[in-house]
């Protein structure tokens, strides 16, 4: 029933079929109430109490996956690069841990979300969930670990202090309509955008003032990880694939880019794997994501393989972004 609710929906708001009136009614209430927290939020900021550390939040305007995971897991990894130590603090969607609690590589992704579980098995770094994600980040600075953290998905979080923000944007689907939910995929409206910091592109065309995001597929792991597979085997294959994602299109769009023949099997976003959900009646090898794959551990067998996915931001953003923080650092301390 709630896929074939979303899949309704973004027809409207991917697929040029206009939202009929009610939907639209619903937009107008609703763009009232967003409209409104932002106000409120921007008479109050400058008289808010900082956090002791920066704070990075990325978020995007539409629901679905924009390619935040990829921007934190790579936004780590250049930070790192550049000396510092950064942690991490999410809501823990899909998780029924109301935090705040530490993520392990090991936690329970049903706990804890399965975005926070990939950003720490893949990254190595401090990771905080909380559904009050300021209670994530106070548990972050008690631990003395890190020197900034990078809050995901906290955009439209306004309880969450913040030194600036970064949008991310998909740049297949962009705003679909540009309209407000229900009505539309947006969360707050499309100009809110030019209030963000930097905003990042994933795919598609970058704008003059837009930072351009590519995602590479890099070689399969077998969901135990006890083996790795070059992704240019699976060439001219066909296979199944597996994605329980925002838009399962571009994870089939990019192994088939890789000429890998695609039996595609979408499932909704955060969507709790069961045994059976990997039955199919072709035998083919499987490729999944590896957000789907943190779930499906118990399920690993010969022929099942996750794909992980790198995100590559050009070295004058990092610049940028490591000058505006040491600012920040310098004033704080």
């Amino acid at each position: 029933m709630k896929a074939r609710l979303a899949a309704w929906l973004e027809r409207r708001w991917y697929g040029g079929v206009a939202p009929a009136w009610p939907l639209r009614v619903l937009a107008a209430a609703y763009g009232l109430v967003v409209r409104r927290r932002r106000r409120a939020f921007l008479r109050t900021r400058s008289h808010s109490p900082r956090a002791g550390l920066p704070v990075i939040v990325v978020g995007n305007l539409s629901v679905g996956g924009a390619g935040k995971t990829p921007l934190v897991l790579a936004l780590i990894e250049a930070l790192r690069a550049r000396g510092w130590q950064p942690g991490v603090i999410s809501r823990g969607y899909g998780g029924r841990a109301p935090g705040p609690e530490r993520v392990l590589p090991g936690s329970d992704p049903a706990r804890v979300g399965d975005e926070p579980c990939l950003i720490a098995s893949r990254s190595g770094a401090p990771v905080a969930i909380a559904r009050r994600r300021a209670e994530a980040l106070e548990l972050l600075e008690r631990s003395h670990e890190v020197d900034l953290v990078v809050a995901d998905d906290g955009l439209q979080h306004y309880a969450l202090p913040r030194d600036f923000e970064i949008l991310v944007t998909d740049g297949r689907r962009r705003f679909g309509n540009g309209l407000l939910l229900p009505a539309g995929p947006l969360r707050e409206p499309a100009e809110r955008a030019a209030d963000c910091d930097f905003r990042v592109v994933n795919g598609g065309t970058a704008e003059a003032d837009e930072v351009p995001m590519q995602l590479v597929l890099d070689d399969a792991r077998s969901l135990d990880e006890s083996a790795t597979r070059p992704l240019q085997e699976f060439e001219g294959q066909r296979v199944h694939a597996v994605a329980g994602i925002g838009d399962p299109q571009r994870f089939f769009d990019a192994l088939q880019a890789r000429g890998i023949e695609v039996v595609p099997h979408p499932f909704p976003d955060h969507h709790a794997f069961r045994a059976t959900d990997l039955r199919f009646a072709e035998h083919l090898p499987l490729l999944m994501t590896e957000k789907d794959a943190v779930k499906c551990r118990a399920f690993a067998a010969p022929g099942r393989w996750f794909v992980p996915v790198r995100g590559e931001l050009p070295e004058p953003f990092i610049a940028a972004l490591d000058a505006r923080l040491r600012r920040i650092a310098g004033a704080t301390a």
